[in-house]
């Protein structure tokens, strides 16, 4: 097991939406077997089948059938078996992307700039502006994109746009139009900076996120603060009565208006008897 997924993944049952584009086909086998050990494995296979769908090629197979035992056991799959032998052997395959609009909002992280500028240069040569608006928003999502068209020479001219782009990091894609040059420069980004952290995520099988009880204790203490604020706030404010407001009056004590005895009359008083 790589290093990287050591502290992540104890257990095939930490997989999940965010994580699966880091893990190997032989990791996801050597997890899986271990937990098939478990009694309790079998409910969770199928959620943990759609997340490895995300990023893997999944097919269920008869390993009985010769034809199709040799087909998957080739090399180019990883297997393993199902709790129930009924269901047959799983066979997985990282999923290639050869296309476009094989880009996704998870997957874009984890291409390299150059693969992404390939990816571009097969699309007909048509460069930046053919790209369709879903697809640039999902790569840039995950890199940083800018474009110019300049004559050819001008590109290249020292201390021109090129350089400078080259030196800040960016690599580029230098699309022939006509005498002029659309340049392409792309920087993946780095990853954005979590302001809270969350322990252990986990996703359904859709891949949308499950929020743990912890979550809800935080939104409860931001209403508690909300709670402190106000009745702070109301000890500053000098409440008027509302004379239709039979609350205010049936609350308020008749004895607020008895004044005590002022201390010289209380000495006279006592001075007569």
């Amino acid at each position: 097991m790589s290093k990287h997924n050591e502290e992540l993944l104890e257990s095939i049952l930490d997989l999940n939406a965010s994580n699966i584009w880091n893990v190997s086909e032989n990791e996801i086998v050597d997890l899986w077997e271990k937990e098939l050990k478990d009694e309790s494995f079998p409910p969770y296979e199928e959620k943990l089948l759609n997340i490895i769908r995300l990023a893997y090629e999944v097919v269920h197979f008869d390993n009985g059938d010769d034809r199709e035992n040799a087909k998957y056991t080739n090399g180019e799959w990883a297997t393993f078996p199902r709790s129930d032998l009924k269901k047959g052997v799983v066979a997985i395959r990282k999923r290639n992307i050869t296309r476009l609009t094989d880009l996704s909002y998870e997957n874009i992280r984890h291409i390299t700039t150059a693969t992404l500028l390939e990816l571009i240069n097969r699309n007909f040569g048509g460069g930046w502006d053919s790209i369709p608006l879903a697809i640039k928003d999902i790569i840039e999502s995950g890199f940083d994109i800018t474009t110019t068209t300049l004559p050819a020479s001008r590109l290249h001219i020292a201390g021109g746009t090129l350089e400078k782009k080259l030196a800040d990091g960016f690599e580029v894609l230098e699309v022939a139009k006509g005498t002029w040059v659309e340049a392409i420069f792309a920087k993946k980004k780095a990853p954005a900076t979590k302001l809270r952290m969350f322990v252990d995520q986990e996703y359904d099988e859709e891949g949308n996120r499950v929020y743990r009880e912890s979550d809800d204790d935080d939104e409860e203490d931001e209403v508690d603060d909300r709670d402190e604020d106000d009745e702070n706030v109301d000890e500053d404010v000098d409440v008027q009565p509302n004379e239709d407001d039979e609350t205010f009056y049936s609350s308020y004590a008749p004895e607020a208006d008895v004044k005590e005895e002022d201390d010289d009359t209380a000495s006279l008083s006592v001075l007569e008897e």
